[in-house]
């Protein structure tokens, strides 16, 4: 769960929670996404602060944690590293079910990226959009 000051993670259906924020640079944020076939590996988009709600620094990073949190790796192959200042909504991110698990995730700034390879690479797909409120994605057989 994110929870704007808090990345959570429950084991038990709810009942208890433990903070996983681990070595995030913020723990502010508002999407969480969880890969279609590794429970254990989680995505988040820390932005800079309750006041200031755009990414860190100008630059966009989507973070992957592959051991259920607290170690946190900053994904950014294919995304702005400058003069970015946009931010992710709590339903603007999204997985697909494919093998290989696509995530999706649309910013303030109107443009939507996606990786085909559970995050190591991103391509933006949709540019020029209004601020992205909310992504899905449908997979067909």
């Amino acid at each position: 769960m994110q929870k704007h000051w808090d990345v959570m993670r429950s084991d038990d259906a709810g009942e208890s929670w433990q903070e996983i924020s681990g070595n995030l640079p913020t723990d502010f944020g508002f999407p969480i996404a969880i890969h279609a076939h590794q429970p254990d590996t989680l995505y988040v988009v820390p932005i800079t602060s309750d006041s200031h709600h755009f990414v860190m620094d100008g630059k966009l990073r989507v973070y992957r944690s592959r051991t259920g949190g607290n170690e946190w790796q900053a994904l950014t192959a294919g995304l702005p590293q400058q003069h970015c200042y946009v931010n992710v909504l709590r339903d603007a991110m999204a997985v697909d079910s494919l093998d290989d698990c696509g995530i999706y995730f649309g910013t303030s700034g109107g443009q939507v990226y996606v990786s085909a390879d559970a995050g190591d690479g991103w391509t933006s797909i949709v540019r020029d959009l209004p601020a992205v409120l909310s992504v899905e994605v449908q997979t067909l057989a």
